[in-house]
């Protein structure tokens, strides 16, 4: 869960995020969820906070049945494959689900 005041203190990232989402012509309710899911995990440093976004919105498609590749998300977030690779899972059980095992 997240405080109002964290929508506030991201904005910049949300609309990144949100962008990245547009051009990946993903659906309002799996950008919603990519956003909550973000801000449910928000770094508190800066460095961190594009990659959380990215592995977040991979993780939102997935829950919402928009799948897009890893290497798509990560090019629409402006980074790398591994870094989405690597982060999404936590994101997905943390949201209560279980991750696939492919």
């Amino acid at each position: 869960m997240y405080r109002a005041s964290d929508r506030v203190d991201n904005e910049a990232w949300i609309e990144l995020l949100e962008e990245a989402c547009a051009s990946l012509d993903l659906a309002e309710e799996t950008r919603s969820t990519a956003v909550d899911l973000f801000l449910s995990r928000a770094p508190d440093d800066d460095r961190g906070k594009r990659v959380a976004a990215a592995a977040s919105l991979y993780a939102a498609g997935l829950i919402r049945g928009e799948e897009r590749s890893q290497s798509a998300v990560a090019d629409a977030m402006d980074v790398s494959r591994l870094s989405v690779q690597k982060r999404w899972k936590p994101i997905l059980e943390d949201a209560g689900f279980s991750p696939p095992s492919w």
